[in-house]
């Protein structure tokens, strides 16, 4: 039998004696792209009317497209050949006296932005039937978020959506279809399984919904109906939400938290899901990734080809809609009234819809006064320094602070980090850590001695360049999907919005310590 026989017949048999409706591979999307009232499934091109919290391909915008998500630079997500985009609605906490404040997700701390898990389980029912991948263009929703009741379907609404208490020390508890009304000592886990019964012909239907149909009998592991014979790898998110920081401020007879879309009983909990994957990889993954484990380093066709932790926290997207979604609010984005049935009748609150603006931008326009250009965030390593020259550090840095250090010690490019570092050199020692143009990276922390500029952040250097050749060009960020007014001259830095955007980041995340 010749080699490839051999290697053919090995993966037959592997496959004929696996259990493929227990394989399944576990992707947590350590950090985030952005969070703000954005939705291009529902809301193309427009204000959503709640905020989401959005991962995955940085090709993701007000409008986007699985060519556009294919064109990504990097993704909050690991898995490379995946630039698909995942949201789920933002959760708050509300007091008694109707105020609310945003509830930090697992990882969420200084520097870093909490995500999610996609789990990719290959379910093919009692018929084991073959599974196929999503297909380019593919797009669809899970839950309902005007749900208030319990359902007893077994799509979502209904035992599609479900919610751990976690208690990693106690009794395990029984997992609810709403939020529990008592405390988790380790936060909320709300989850959602997605349908994965596919028409076969369309990619999208006018209520995203259509196309798709959950399994008959089990939502998670049926027989697809005959209107919907295709079956599709399933995908199930997992949110953990720190509710336990709050748990000292609880009132009244019922939990105190509320999502985006003003539900306070979690019925209402949905998912989006934009397909950005390499099909064939993603097919590929679905026959051949046949573990139990749940451990994406466990499939061989992409346990080489993952982001690093770094690299995903580093993939964000500047927000474009200039309204505080973060912190003490009086209300939730958009006026969404607070309700706990879907027989209540509360009236939206009126306030207006703030519009889509350029990209909030994170550096400060250096050329009309010094003549250097801000050239990106770059990465950087305690261990190996992106730039190498002269050191210095104040507590009270600014961006000229360190541009008049660096240039008075013979060097062209100033870095900051940290707040109140300074780093100079001549060229980047590690050019794989030069800042990338499409990448917006993680600096993000206020200057020691100016909270209206930015520093850097951890691990992250905001740098700038002389422009003693003449050509000065600041490097302005822009989003896919979004037509930007921002100028490559452009003072971005010092906008009243970014400012906003900066206080959000510096005090949204310290208490998180």
């Amino acid at each position: 039998m010749s080699t490839m026989s051999m290697r053919t017949a090995a993966l037959t048999l592997a496959t004929l004696f696996s259990a493929p409706s227990e394989a399944f591979w576990r992707m947590p999307c350590p950090g985030r792209l952005v969070q703000e009232r954005i939705d291009p499934i529902v809301d193309p091109g427009e204000v959503s009317g709640h905020v989401h919290t959005v991962s995955g391909g940085s090709g993701f915008g007000f409008e986007t497209s699985f060519e556009q998500q294919r064109q990504s630079a990097c993704s909050s997500c690991p898995v490379k050949p995946d630039l698909s985009v995942y949201w789920t609605p933002k959760l708050y906490f509300m007091d008694q006296d109707g105020h609310f404040e945003d509830v930090p997700q697992a990882g969420e701390g200084e520097g870093v932005t909490g995500g999610m898990t996609v789990y990719y389980e290959q379910r093919g029912g009692p018929d084991n039937d073959k599974l196929k991948a999503f297909p380019p263009g593919f797009r669809m929703l899970a839950g309902e978020s005007s749900a208030r009741n319990a359902t007893d379907a077994e799509a979502a609404p209904g035992r599609a959506v479900s919610y751990a208490c976690l208690d990693y020390t106690g009794p395990a508890r029984e997992q609810t279809e709403n939020m529990p009304d008592y405390n988790c000592p380790n936060g909320l886990r709300a989850q959602i399984f997605f349908p994965s019964c596919w028409d076969g012909v369309h990619n999208d239907t006018e209520d995203h919904k259509s196309h798709m149909a959950y399994p008959i009998g089990r939502y998670d592991n049926g027989r697809c109906p005959d209107s919907h014979p295709h079956h599709l790898i399933s995908i199930f998110y997992e949110v953990i939400y720190q509710t336990n920081l709050f748990a000292d401020r609880w009132w009244g007879d019922q939990q105190p938290f509320v999502f985006a879309q003003g539900d306070r009983t979690g019925y209402g909990f949905h998912g989006d899901f934009v397909n950005g994957w390499e099909v064939d990889v993603l097919q590929d993954a679905v026959d051949n990734c046949l573990s139990d484990s749940g451990n994406i380093a466990d499939c061989p066709v992409f346990a080489n080809d993952l982001f690093t932790d770094e690299e995903c926290q580093a993939c964000r997207l500047p927000t474009q809609i200039d309204e505080q979604t973060t912190g003490n609010l009086t209300s939730l984005p958009g006026c969404n009234p607070p309700t706990s049935s879907s027989d209540e009748d509360v009236a939206p609150s009126s306030c207006s819809t703030p519009a889509i603006s350029s990209p909030t931008q994170y550096f400060s326009n250096m050329i009309p006064s010094v003549g250097w250009e801000y050239q990106g965030c770059a990465s950087d390593d305690i261990a190996s320094r992106t730039l190498t020259g002269g050191f210095t550090w104040s507590d009270d840095m600014t961006v000229q602070h360190c541009i008049d250090y660096c240039k008075g010690e013979g060097f062209s490019l100033a870095g900051l980090e940290y707040a109140n570092q300074c780093y100079c050199g001549n060229d980047y020692a590690n050019q794989d850590a030069a800042p990338n143009p499409d990448i917006l990276g993680n600096c993000w922390q206020p200057c020691a001695g100016n909270d209206q500029e930015v520093c850097g952040g951890s691990a992250a250097l905001s740098v700038y360049k002389s422009c003693d050749d003449g050509a000065c060009s600041n490097a302005v960020f822009h989003v896919n999907g979004t037509d930007s007014a921002s100028s490559s001259s452009s003072a971005g830095g010092s906008s009243e919005k970014r400012k906003r955007h900066i206080h959000k980041h510096a005090h949204g995340h310290a208490k998180f310590h």
